[in-house]
């Protein structure tokens, strides 16, 4: 009798979604979202191809928190280079022309750049609290052979979470246009809810809690240190690890907050009842402007890089340096050639 029951609620919660038409907002999204999404992949590309060009130029010497930052870049890279499919899904007003294969790649790679950056991050913060907290113990998991290591777990367990969804039907027809990567090409199963709330606790709340945790003991440090010697406090090093924390724990707010928070409000609300056609319409633009600031991650993370690693910093404003005088040098040579003649 429950299971009967369970499937007539099941039913009329599927009938009700089809009957609901959530892509309200499809002229606005046809030019509002490709400029977006245009910017996103222009700054991405530059920011991180730039990033991972600099560090094996002279093969520099690469420590724990640059080899971190440059697996955020690699992740950045890939993700931005699936972007062009996406612009021309919104073009297209939700219409994917690229086959379900396609949409499944680009699901994976949605998800993995999400996680791997949010895995890397709190990575991050780790090896900066071991580095300023406690210099002296645990310093294997700071020595570069060991990271590698890490890094390629964090790889290996994110794709383990994300393959799966190489497996399962991602395009769905609506209103004739084959929708992609969309919330409610998912909503079949009735555990959903329950599965996207533990996935939000272990792969947000989890890692925000563990950053947090890591700036603010380096801050308490950092206090101490700076009433025994004041000179301490001012140095350079120490500046810049607090400026790392602080920039992750921005950016990974800034970013990554906002979809997480808006997934987690909308499943607990589907667990208690079913919501209604404006809810859903609601929830779908809501999705569509928190996955775009997520999404901003890519551009955000060469920004870290810069403020983390001193070598990068200085290469790459020499870099600048050298294309402007260069620059200079070229439009002076024609009028200082004439006026020889």
């Amino acid at each position: 009798m429950e299971s009967r029951q369970l499937n007539e609620d099941l039913n009329n919660e599927t009938s009700n979604d089809s009957n609901c038409d959530v892509y309200i907002c499809r002229n606005t999204a046809k030019f509002l979202f490709p400029i977006f999404y245009l910017v996103v992949f222009l700054v991405g590309i530059f920011g991180n191809v730039l990033v991972i060009y600099i560090t094996f130029q002279k093969q520099q010497k690469v420590n724990s928190t640059s080899l971190y930052l440059i697996n955020l870049a690699v992740s950045d890279t890939l993700f931005a280079l699936a972007l062009p499919g996406r612009i021309t899904y919104y073009i297209r007003e939700f219409d994917w022309p690229f086959g379900d294969l396609m949409c499944r790649v680009t699901t994976v790679i949605f998800y993995t750049n999400t996680y791997v950056g949010i895995a890397i991050m709190t990575c991050i913060s780790i090896d900066r609290y071991l580095a300023m907290v406690h210099p002296h113990r645990l310093t294997k998991l700071r020595r570069v052979e060991v990271v590698k290591i890490i890094c390629g777990l964090v790889w290996f367990l994110v794709f383990c979470q994300t393959a799966p969804l190489l497996l399962k039907e991602m395009v769905r027809t609506v209103d004739g246009k084959e929708t992609c990567m969309e919330y409610f090409n998912f909503e079949a199963s009735p555990k959903l809810p329950y599965l996207l709330l533990l996935a939000c606790t272990i792969s947000y709340c989890i890692p925000l809690g563990v950053i947090l945790c890591c700036y603010t003991n380096i801050n308490l440090k950092l206090f101490k240190s700076a009433k025994h010697n004041p000179i301490t406090s001012r140095s350079g090093r120490n500046k810049r690890a607090t400026n790392i924390i602080l920039l992750i724990l921005i950016t990974f707010v800034l970013c990554f907050s906002p979809y997480h928070i808006n997934i987690m409000q909308f499943m607990i609300r589907k667990i208690y009842y079913q919501p209604t056609c404006e809810e859903l319409k609601a929830f779908k633009m809501s999705l569509q402007v928190t996955v775009s600031i997520m999404n901003m991650n890519c551009c955000l993370d060469p920004i870290i890089y810069f403020f983390a690693v001193k070598s990068y910093k200085q290469k790459l404003m020499s870099l600048f340096k050298t294309y402007i005088s260069t620059s200079t040098f070229s439009s002076k040579t024609p009028s200082d050639s004439s006026s020889i003649s």
